[in-house]
């Protein structure tokens, strides 16, 4: 299993938008990816789910992805969340 940390720098958080582009991007790879915030973790496969945890600019997010294609998924995901939140 691969993790990292981000805090989310974007003034709105994970809105509707950045989290859409986050789901198509985690549906790109095997792996079981998810998204730990708050005490909550969530599918980050799931719009709805993400969108529920309700995280703000500030908060710290950690994403984890198990299986054959980890390393790939979690660099991809991590250059996500620096390029878009």
């Amino acid at each position: 299993m691969r993790t990292f940390e981000y805090a989310i720098i974007d003034e709105l958080g994970i809105h509707a938008r950045p989290a859409g582009m986050l789901v198509k991007e985690v549906k790109k790879f095997d792996s079981k990816i998810t998204l730990s915030a708050k005490g909550k973790t969530m599918d980050a496969g799931k719009l709805m789910m993400i969108m529920g945890m309700g995280i703000k600019q500030g908060d710290v997010v950690t994403v984890s992805a198990e299986g054959e294609d980890e390393d790939t998924a979690i660099a991809a995901i991590e250059k996500f969340f620096k390029e878009n939140l």
